[in-house]
C-alpha cells in the first residue's frame, strides 16, 4: 500500500535524529508537490511587499548623494522593473522548485550588487553609512521571504562576496568603518542563517505532522465506511439487510414524490423453506438463502435493492417502476429461483426450491407513506401463497386505494 509506506517514511523522518532538511525522495517529491503552489504565492508577495521598502531608500540617497541621485533611481527601478517584476512573474506562473528557489536568491543578489553600485557611484561625505544598511538584503533573503536554506546559505556567501569586493577598495570610507561593517554583515548573514533553518525545519515538521494524520484519518475513514457497510449488510447472503432497506425506501419514496414517479416492491418469500431446514440442516439452509439471494442479485437491475428482510424472506426496492415492469422483474426472479433446481426433499421427492413474490406499485401522495407500499406488497404475497406457490401476484393498489379513499 503507498499510503503504508508514505506512513512509515513519515515516522522515520519525524524520529531520526539527523537534522538534514531534505527528506528521502518519496516524501519531498510529496513535500514539493503539496506545497509549491502556496510557496510560489507566499514568495511573489514577500518580494512585491519588500519593493516599497526598497524604495524608501531613495529618501536616503537624495539626502546622501544628490550629485547622483538620477543615475541611483535609474539602478533602483530598472533593477526592479527589468529584473525583480519578471522573476516574481516566472515564479507566480509556477516553474520546477530548484528555479524558483535560484531565480529568487538571484534577486537577493542583484539587490546587494545594486545596492554597492549606487554605493560606489559618489564619494559623498557619509555616504559609506549605507554599508550598514546592507544586511537587510539578507534579512530579507533569510527570514521575509524565506530562501530555502541551501540557497539562502548560496545567496548570503554571494552577497557577502560582492560587498567585500565593493567596500574594501571604497576610499572614502575608513578602515576602522570597514572592518566594522564586514564583521557586523557576517554576524548577521549567521544569525539570519540559524533562523532560516529553523524556519524551515518547523515547516517541514509541521508538514510531516499534518500528512501523517491526513493519512490516519483516511485510514479511519475508511474503517467506518467498512463498519458502516457491515452495519448495512446481512453477514450470511452479503446483500443489503432491513436496516439498509428501511433507510433507503424513505429516501427512495421522498425522491419519488420529488419527481412525479412511481416506487415498485417484490416482496419475496421461499416456498416450503421450513421443510427445508428441518431435512437438509441449518448449514444447507444457509447455502440456499445465499444461492437464491445470489439469483435475485443477477437478475434485478443495478438500480435496484435487493435486500433479506429477515428469515427466508427478501424485498426488492425498484425506483422509476410501473405496474408492467415490476410483474416482468417478479417473474424472472421467479423463474431463476426456479432455474437452480435446489432439491426439497423435506417437502416431496420430486421438488424444488421455488418462490412466491408479492408485487405492489405506488406513486407517492399526500394520503399514502412507504409503508402502504410495504404493506400492498405483502398482502399481495399473501396471496400468491394462497393461490398455490411459486407464482408472482401484483397488487391492485387502484382497489385497494379506492377502498381506502370510501373508508375515509
Amino acid at each position: 500500500m503507498i499510503n503504508d509506506a508514505l506512513l512509515k517514511a513519515i515516522e522515520i523522518e519525524l524520529n531520526g535524529s539527523c537534522r538534514r532538511l531534505r527528506f528521502m525522495q518519496q516524501l519531498e517529491t510529496r513535500f514539493e508537490s503539496d506545497t509549491q503552489r502556496r510557496r510560489s504565492r507566499h514568495l511573489v508577495v514577500a518580494g512585491l511587499l519588500a519593493i516599497p521598502i526598497y524604495f524608501l531608500f531613495l529618501i536616503n540617497d537624495y539626502g546622501f548623494r544628490s550629485d547622483v541621485f538620477t543615475t541611483v533611481l535609474c539602478l533602483r527601478v530598472g533593477s526592479v522593473v527589468f529584473f525583480g517584476l519578471p522573476i516574481y512573474w516566472l515564479v507566480y506562473r509556477g516553474v520546477l522548485p530548484h528555479l524558483r528557489e535560484m531565480l529568487m536568491a538571484s534577486v537577493i543578489v542583484m539587490t546587494m550588487l545594486i545596492s554597492c553600485l549606487i554605493l560606489v557611484s559618489s564619494n559623498a561625505l557619509y555616504s559609506y553609512f549605507d554599508v550598514f544598511s546592507f544586511g537587510l538584503v539578507l534579512v530579507a533573503g533569510n527570514i521575509f521571504l524565506p530562501l530555502r536554506f541551501l540557497y539562502a546559505c548560496a545567496a548570503s556567501a554571494i552577497s557577502i562576496l560582492i560587498m567585500a569586493a565593493f567596500v574594501v577598495g571604497y576610499e572614502p570610507m575608513p578602515l576602522e568603518a570597514k572592518k566594522l561593517a564586514l564583521l557586523t554583515i557576517l554576524a548577521t548573514t549567521l544569525f539570519t542563517l540559524v533562523t532560516n533553518y529553523r524556519l524551515e525545519r518547523s515547516e517541514r515538521i509541521s508538514y510531516l505532522l499534518v500528512l501523517r494524520e491526513q493519512i490516519r484519518a483516511g485510514y479511519y475513514l475508511k474503517d467506518n465506511q467498512a463498519l458502516s457497510r457491515l452495519s448495512m449488510t446481512d453477514p450470511l447472503t452479503n446483500i443489503a439487510n432491513r436496516r439498509q432497506f428501511d433507510a433507503l425506501l424513505a429516501t427512495r419514496w421522498q425522491e419519488a414524490a420529488e419527481q412525479s414517479t412511481c416506487l415498485g416492491l417484490m416482496v419475496v418469500d421461499i416456498d416450503y423453506f421450513k421443510a427445508y431446514n428441518d431435512y437438509y440442516g441449518h448449514l444447507q439452509g444457509d447455502k440456499c438463502l445465499r444461492k437464491v439471494a445470489g439469483a435475485m442479485q443477477a437478475d434485478s437491475r443495478d438500480t435496484d435493492l435487493v435486500a433479506r428482510f429477515g428469515g427466508e424472506e427478501f424485498v426488492v426496492l425498484m425506483a422509476e417502476a410501473t405496474a408492467t415492469s415490476a410483474q416482468q422483474a417478479a417473474e424472472r426472479i421467479r423463474q431463476s429461483v426456479e432455474a437452480l433446481q435446489i432439491p426439497n426433499a423435506g417437502h416431496s421427492s420430486h421438488s424444488v426450491i421455488t418462490v412466491s413474490v408479492g408485487v405492489a406499485t405506488l406513486c407517492p401522495s399526500d394520503r399514502l407513506t412507504s409503508a402502504d407500499l410495504l404493506a400492498y406488497a405483502d398482502s399481495a404475497l399473501y396471496i400468491a401463497k394462497q393461490q398455490g406457490r411459486n407464482r408472482s401476484w401484483v397488487a391492485d393498489t387502484g382497489v385497494l386505494l379506492s377502498s381506502a379513499n370510501a373508508i375515509n
